[in-house]
């Protein structure tokens, strides 16, 4: 260890994936950017929000939400999305969706989609983590290989990195895992 800093407590585990989150506030759809998400499970899923968020009033009163993966191809207006706030400003209209069945908005410029329902809420000092359940996934066909597994290849989803606040895009691949040895 007499190589290595230690520089405090600090969140190491970036770059996560950018999402845009969709959810019925106060009868509107409302769209808000997050880079804070992890998996749970292979059903479960994690979205950690600010309590002051706007967005969080809607996926307590409604339970329900969408997580749309972010691409290049729309970043701007995702990024967008994450610089108002909805209690300020109408953010129904960002976006074009499609109601789901569990009620949540799905963005439809977004390649791959998750419509999760709310399980249970872990707050932790300033932040709502919603614990999720994947109850659907929708994928455009042409990210999907022939035996419809998402290739994150030819998606391409934009990662994010904090504290710089910086996109990144993925990377090559670099080896098959546990086929290294």
């Amino acid at each position: 260890m007499q190589d290595k800093k230690n520089i405090g407590a600090k969140l190491a585990l970036y770059p996560t994936p950018l999402v845009v989150v969709g959810a019925i506030v106060n009868d509107k759809p409302n769209w808000i950017l997050i880079g804070h998400l992890g998996i749970m499970g292979h059903d479960h899923v994690m979205i950690s929000m600010a309590k002051a968020h706007y967005t969080n009033q809607g996926v307590i009163a409604n339970k329900a939400l969408s997580i749309n993966i972010v691409t290049q191809d729309w970043l701007k207006e995702a990024d967008k999305s994450g610089c108002m706030s909805g209690a300020k400003a109408d953010k129904s209209a960002l976006f074009e969706y499609t109601l789901g069945e569990t009620g949540a908005p799905l963005l439809n410029k977004s390649k791959l989609i998750m419509e999760c329902v709310l399980e249970d809420i872990y707050e932790t000092p300033g932040f709502d983590n919603f614990i999720l359940t994947i109850k659907n996934t929708f994928a455009e066909q042409d990210i999907l290989n022939d035996k419809d597994i998402i290739d994150y290849n030819k998606l391409k989803p934009v990662l994010f990195e904090m504290p710089t606040y910086e996109y990144l895009v993925t990377g090559d691949v670099i080896g098959k895992c546990m086929k290294l040895n």
